[in-house]
């Protein structure tokens, strides 16, 4: 993922199919960007969170720095870190995603990958389809929110 002294962002949509068995073939451009061996983990919003093991190092070095006196820090890293399991592809780049992130995701035969600058997402194609529609009509209202007049044509 890491280039001659810059960041390869991962970005794009691809509608794909998974097998009964649970595995996804992963375009060979994110293949490349994500490298062999990756972290899989539920993510927000019912799809799943998929990072190199360099973004993974620093989320967790973040994650590590939360109190765990504190509910909301201990409820998150149950839920983020329990799910969390270490994939590689198999020789035609296909992952296997375990039976309890398939649940958590509703995913079934139709599914959508998008790159989200440092991790993928994968989602059912129904939930993405939803969250599409969902928020169409917020695009711009987010933007403004987010951004300074200008931040974005710099």
């Amino acid at each position: 993922m890491e280039e001659s002294g810059g960041f390869e962002m991962l970005i794009g949509e691809f509608h794909l199919r998974m097998d009964e068995k649970g595995r996804l073939i992963i375009p060979s451009k994110l293949r490349n960007e994500i490298g062999n061996e990756f972290i899989v983990t539920r993510g927000l919003d019912k799809c799943l969170f998929v990072y190199s093991k360099v973004e993974w190092e620093k989320i967790v070095n973040k994650l590590s720095s939360l109190p765990f006196t504190k509910k909301d820090a201990r409820d998150f890293l149950r839920f983020f870190l329990s799910g969390a399991t270490v994939c590689e592809f198999d020789k035609t780049g296909r992952i296997n995603i375990t039976s309890p992130l398939v649940a958590y995701a509703g995913l079934s035969k139709d599914c959508v990958i998008i790159g989200v600058n440092e991790r993928l997402e994968i989602w059912s194609e129904e939930s993405f389809n939803n969250f599409l529609e969902n928020n169409i009509d917020n695009f711009s209202s987010l933007a403004e929110n987010l951004f300074e007049i200008g931040d974005l044509n710099a």
